[in-house]
Parts: C-alpha cells; structure tokens; sequence
C-alpha cells in the first residue's frame, strides 16, 4: 500500500511540475559569430588609447569592422548581426559606448545588465515553483 501511494505521489507531482523552459542550445555557426562579436569589442576598448603598433592595428581594425556596411562575406558585422538576430545600428552603439567609457562605467553598467539577467532567471524560477495553494489563499485573502 506505501508503495502505490508513493508510485502515485511521484505521479501526481511529476503531471503537475513543469520545468523552466531552457533556452535553445546555440549552433556552432552562432557560438562562432558571437565570439567574432565580443573580440571586436574586447579589442576596441581595449586598444582605443593605443597610439602605434600592433595594438593600434587592432582597434583600427576592430573599428573598420564594426562600421562597416558589408554583406559580401559570411562574417561581416552586417551578416554576424543578422546571424544573431541583433540591429546592427543598436550594437554598434552599444559597443562604441562601451569602448568609450572608462573602467569605471563599462564594470557598472556590465554589473547592471548581468543583474538584471539574474533577477530575470529568478523570477522565472521562483514563479516555476510557487505553491498552489499558496496562491489561492492570497486570491480568496484579496477577495474578502
């Protein structure tokens, strides 16, 4: 008898649990253009005071990349912002902000997008598993 009514709790628990929805894994052609994406800007703020040499070659290519409107070759700005479905006009904006602001602001603001991802994982999880009834003792609560 312990057995069936264990057998039926996992049953009952495994209907109604519904795991968070992971997001779909990347294809190696995304995982590539995305890596072209953030070197770019790596070398862009990380080369911009550079005033000779290889380091200035770096962000001058960089930048020629990332202002260029060229579609002719598979891994352009244009064709890696495409591939990620991203503006590449709001990316661009993105990344010349980032390269342009000191230390400081780019560690901030990096901060702030990170914890909003953080929260945003949270929430999803936290309304995953909330309590049922729970939920509706708060809504019969509201409702007297």
């Amino acid at each position: 008898m312990d057995a069936f009514l264990a057998a039926s709790d996992n049953a009952r628990s495994a209907h109604f649990f519904t795991p968070a929805p992971e997001p779909p894994a990347a294809t190696p052609e995304k995982g590539l253009a995305a890596g072209v994406l953030k070197q770019a800007a790596h070398d862009l703020r990380r080369f911009r005071t550079a005033a000779k040499g290889v380091k200035r070659e770096l962000y001058l290519d960089a930048c020629g990349w990332i202002t260029a409107n060229d579609f002719s070759w598979p891994y352009s700005f244009v064709n890696v912002c495409k591939l990620l479905e991203l503006s590449p006009e709001v990316v661009r904006a993105e990344i010349f902000a980032d390269a342009s602001s000191g230390l400081l602001d780019y560690w901030t603001r990096r901060a702030g997008r990170l914890s909003g991802k953080l929260r945003a994982s949270f929430v999803r999880v936290f309304e995953s598993c909330r309590n049922p009834e729970a939920a509706e003792a708060d809504q019969l609560a509201s409702s007297i």
